[in-house]
């Protein structure tokens, strides 16, 4: 597919050299809260939730490809801070936290106050935008409207668009079944990505109770066939260990790296001081390396994707 000189200059400050992605994410809030203080989450400061960001990017960010941050929290504060490397790309997310709605037609919303036009302003390489999508559930339209919506302003400003799409039931007070989030992860990649998404940031497609890798390959290699961008693997809520062997069948299923969060961080919530600092150092350092590997070696490059014509005299119509 084509790609604009500016979607394209963002994806490639995004990705390593060979065009896969390892992207740090940072950009929780109220689950990090809950994280920090299960049973008062709201009673954690926010000055808490900035410095950890702060922690966790000055300590990982250089063995990142990108770094993913929220606006109210840490986008801004660790550009000033001097925490993103050079050698690394800024996602900036555009969602406000959580859903209205009920719970079996989830609505998403932008966060109040924020924009893509404010995202492309402060330096951001790329958005990502976080949907509660079901293709079945009668929120669909309104969620496919607002990623058309994104999609729109990052065409006008020429900015990269990452989607990420997370599933839930209709069935109320009943959770997702493997089958069905199989179902849902797959279609939600044939619906959205043909809106004008650049990268599409998805849920492993299986439930955690799910161990055959068998299925584990099919599954995603169906997200590849439904999928018409570069998708990279979200961490979820699962452990480390089981999101290495989730990469590694991924990108050989076709993905082109990942988004990774409390796989790799989750410890450091609870230590302090030069306990957190030692931990993000070795564990936390030697588990992004060995992803980053993974994703460098196994992943898809982006330039499979996309091609970008640049004929003579293109700078008076751009």
């Amino acid at each position: 597919m084509q790609l604009t000189i500016g979607k394209l200059r963002g994806l490639q400050q995004c990705a390593s050299l060979r065009g896969t992605f390892t992207c740090l994410a940072l950009d929780h809030r109220q689950n990090l809260r809950r994280a920090f203080n299960p049973k008062n989450p709201d009673s954690v400061a926010a000055s808490k939730l900035t410095d950890f960001k702060l922690n966790v990017t000055a300590a990982l960010a250089d063995d990142a490809t990108a770094v993913l941050l929220d606006p109210e929290y840490s986008a801004a504060q660790a550009v000033v801070a001097g925490v993103i490397p050079r050698n690394a790309g800024l996602i900036v997310a555009m969602e406000a936290t959580g859903y209205t709605g009920e719970p079996t037609a989830r609505q998403s919303h932008i966060l109040s106050g924020w924009s893509v036009e404010k995202a492309k302003r402060m330096g951001a390489n790329a958005i990502k935008l976080l949907v509660y999508y079901h293709p079945n559930s009668s929120a669909a339209s309104q969620i496919e409207a607002l990623v058309k919506q994104v999609a729109d302003d990052c065409r006008r400003y020429d900015l990269a668009v990452m989607l990420e799409p997370l599933s839930y039931s209709i069935k109320k007070n009943r959770k997702l079944t493997s089958v069905e989030k199989r179902y849902i992860v797959v279609e939600t990649a044939r619906r959205l990505t043909p809106i004008g998404v650049d990268i599409l940031k998805v849920e492993f497609p299986l439930g955690k109770n799910e161990h055959n890798q068998k299925l584990w390959r099919e599954a995603c290699e169906e997200v590849s066939s439904a999928s018409l961008v570069p998708w990279i693997l979200l961490s979820a809520a699962a452990d480390y260990n089981t999101y290495v062997k989730q990469v590694t069948v991924a990108c050989n299923a076709g993905a082109s790296g990942i988004a990774v969060g409390r796989a790799i961080w989750k410890e450091a919530v609870q230590l302090q001081g030069e306990k957190r600092g030692a931990f993000l150092r070795t564990v936390g350092r030697e588990r992004l390396e060995r992803l980053t590997s993974l994703c460098n070696t196994l992943g898809k490059p982006v330039s499979d994707f996309y091609t970008v014509k640049v004929p003579f005299g293109w700078h008076k119509t751009y």
